[in-house]
């Protein structure tokens, strides 16, 4: 038996079953803990639920690739659009610092940016730009908002020739999610 649950929903009494995965009992009855497919195992008296967006929260050493939503003194904040190459549909946002970088500007707000998680610490995800392949993977020209190409470390501007320091991904307009913008 098979059937898609929210949380809190009941699926079996005490006596019958056992909690397991995702599930707790309220004393009576045995209750969902999220979103899945309640799976009933009557030969082991198990009660499980699986969860349909497994990849819906970054993990420790996860590489996720997110939109900068804002640059402050020592970090920025990235909205997360995607956990290894897969998309995500929920909001979650993860701090990166930046005080150990040397750059002028580590990236600006909407650059596309890859990171790779490094914890979660009191409720909010800290990731790491440390790492050639980590850093900016797509951004605009600050000053007119015109393309940009790479020049060593730094970024130039195709229209106004302005150039900015950034820290640049080693993959830096090479990568697939740059159609995405």
């Amino acid at each position: 038996m098979s059937n898609e649950v929210l949380p809190g929903d009941r699926i079996a009494t005490i006596e019958e079953y056992e909690t397991g995965k995702n599930t707790y009992d309220d004393g009576t009855v045995i209750r969902t803990q999220m979103i899945g497919d309640a799976i009933v195992d009557k030969k082991e008296r198990l009660v499980n639920v699986k969860n349909l967006s497994s990849n819906s929260f970054p993990k420790t050493d996860d590489i996720v690739i997110g939109v900068v939503e804002a640059v402050m003194g020592s970090m920025i904040v990235v909205s997360v659009a995607y956990i290894n190459s897969q998309p995500i549909v929920s909001k979650v946002e993860c701090i990166c610092p930046t005080r150990n970088i040397r750059k002028r500007n580590i990236a600006l707000v909407k650059d596309l940016i890859k990171l790779k998680i490094v914890g979660n610490l009191n409720g909010t995800l800290h990731a790491t730009m440390d790492g050639p392949d980590l850093g900016v993977l797509f951004t605009k020209c600050r000053k007119c908002g015109k393309q940009v190409v790479q020049m060593r470390d730094i970024v130039k501007c195709t229209e106004c020739g302005w150039t900015d320091d950034r820290k640049l991904s080693s993959e830096f307009l090479k990568s697939d999610f740059i159609k995405i913008r």
